[in-house]
């Protein structure tokens, strides 16, 4: 099963670096290269481009709903998101529409795509780093999803 392994989000953008930062730590600790890993700072119809031709997506990436703690990790699917998702909007189109989008006009777009959705706490401070509460969680969710991938 080809797999993709997916960080978005904004690298100066402080909290919004997590899907990215979460990636990078788990290509990291890959010893073999079973699956792809990528990361990405784009949304919209242009995430068609990097998801067509494989049959797994694990999309990591911000979310902030008000409800959870920094650092919480929600794991959801399309589904989930109906077309009113809180995942990073700015884009132009959300997540749901362009997945339905891409099917229609013809792209591979993977069969099972698993979402882990990070809680944040800023995403408006120009910043490379996360804030604390979200950067002491990162090892600990790229951990989860690395037991995840294990499984595949």
């Amino acid at each position: 099963m080809k797999t993709l392994v997916l960080g978005i989000g904004n690298p100066i953008l402080s909290d919004d670096a997590v899907g990215i930062k979460v990636a990078e730590e788990i290509e990291g600790r890959l010893r073999e290269q079973c699956l792809d890993v990528k990361t990405a700072s784009i949304g919209g119809l242009s995430i068609l481009d990097e998801i067509s031709g494989y049959d797994r997506l694990i999309l990591i990436d911000s979310i902030k709903t008000g409800e959870g703690k920094p650092g919480d990790v929600y794991k959801l699917s399309v589904e989930d998101l109906g077309s009113t998702s809180h995942l990073s909007s700015s884009h132009g189109m959300d997540f749901a529409t362009v997945i339905g989008l891409g099917r229609k006009v013809g792209y591979k777009i993977p069969e099972i795509i698993d979402i882990y959705a990070i809680e944040i706490e800023d995403n408006t401070t120009f910043s490379e780093e996360c804030t604390k509460k979200v950067k002491m969680r990162i090892s600990e969710i790229a951990d989860k999803i690395m037991g995840v991938i294990k499984w595949m």
